[in-house]
């Protein structure tokens, strides 16, 4: 016997091999590869779920629903180990969104369409297609009926798109007036609103207003301008308030703001002075000289503005000569001009304001179909 050796010695332990598997290694190598694949997917499964918390808190956001692979993580999982395969959801092509085109003007920068309740959104849509806004689907390819602004999708024979640079907003018809009031929001009346024939169908009465609130009024109309940059300058604290902007005029600022930059001005902020006017307020509100009795301001489509980008109220230099005086507001009228030239369907008055009242010189603009120009002090 061997010295220091046991008495009884422990029997062998025999290694249970994994069924199919020969050796302890090949053992060892299949545990480990189990080890792997688990905390693989365990992985993928973990960030599956972030991405699609992440999908449909975005698709909620934008008021449209979720896309399918919100819905299912698995799916998420699956294309990431097996590799991209056909979207379950494809989107539709450029090509069947081009009847939104006109929607967003000449300059491509506007960014909303307002309709009524139940109008048809815009001419030529694809037969068979349907406006859808959160869980609302219009099959006709009208406006909601509710007032609001709308983020959408487009849905073609179960294809759908989300429209991004574009919003729906519902107005709210001039029959909610009463008393020359919607709510507690003073707007006056039109002239002929009553009765008569107007001059022409651009001083008609409106047909329905946006309803501002504090929620919505940083709403971006066009890449440079909101909803509240246009409201009447009164009645501060009532809401919600109500707004004509026709995008015709959103259209014309901003080509004019493109015609300035080709000229080498740097345009960041064009100010507001004036925008839209309540019937009520361009007759009795602030300083009214110059005021017209049919302004365009009254109509949604007239702005005076001028070009701010240091936004401390007053107009900048654009001229570059080192001072700011009327040659600011005569550039950024030439360059309104050069857009009517080439945009016939935005024709309109152009004036040039002196500095005037505790105001700085600055541009009318608007679109009321024929061609107006003047020179003048006071309001425009």
């Amino acid at each position: 016997m061997e010295r220091g050796a046991p008495l009884f010695p422990d029997a062998p332990r025999r290694h249970r091999i994994h069924g199919g598997l020969r050796t302890e290694k090949q053992e060892h190598i299949f545990t480990w590869m189990t080890v792997i694949v688990v905390l693989l997917y365990s992985t993928m499964w973990i960030s599956a779920v972030i991405e699609t918390h992440r999908l449909r808190k975005a698709a909620f956001a934008a008021g449209v629903p979720p896309p399918a692979s919100a819905m299912a993580p698995t799916s998420i999982i699956a294309g990431r180990i097996f590799g991209p395969a056909a979207p379950a959801t494809p989107y539709l092509n450029e090509a069947l969104l081009e009847f939104l085109d006109p929607l967003r003007g000449e300059s491509g920068e506007v960014r909303y369409a307002p309709v009524l309740p139940g109008e048809e959104i815009a001419p030529g849509a694809p037969g068979g297609s349907r406006f859808v806004a959160g869980t609302e689907a219009r099959p006709d390819f009208t406006a909601p009926e509710r007032s609001g602004i709308y983020k959408f999708m487009v849905e073609l024979n179960k294809v759908s798109s989300a429209i991004e640079d574009l919003s729906i907003v519902t107005l709210v018809p001039i029959s909610k007036k009463s008393g020359g009031r919607i709510g507690a929001y003073r707007l006056g009346s039109w002239p002929w609103e009553s009765g008569g024939t107007p001059r022409s169908e651009r001083y008609a009465a409106p047909r329905g207003f946006i309803e501002v609130t504090p929620q919505n009024q940083n709403f971006h109309v066009s890449e440079h301008f909101r909803l509240r940059d246009f409201l009447t300058k009164d009645q501060r604290d009532v809401w919600p308030k109500y707004l004509l902007l026709d995008p015709l005029l959103i259209d014309k600022l901003e080509l004019t703001i493109q015609e300035l930059e080709r000229q080498g001005v740097d345009v960041i902020t064009v100010h507001v002075m004036s925008g839209f006017r309540t019937p009520q307020y361009n007759h009795t509100g602030g300083n009214v000289a110059g005021r017209a009795n049919l302004s365009r301001h009254m109509y949604g489509d007239a702005a005076d503005v001028y070009v701010d980008n240091d936004r401390d109220g007053a107009p900048d230099d654009i001229t570059g000569d080192g001072r700011v005086t009327t040659a600011d507001a005569e550039k950024f009228a030439r360059a309104a001009e050069a857009v009517e030239k080439q945009h016939r369907s935005l024709v309109g008055g152009i004036g040039i304001y002196e500095a005037c009242c505790g105001h700085g010189p600055f541009t009318h603009i608007d679109v009321r179909g024929i061609r107006a120009r003047w020179r003048g002090t006071g309001n425009g």
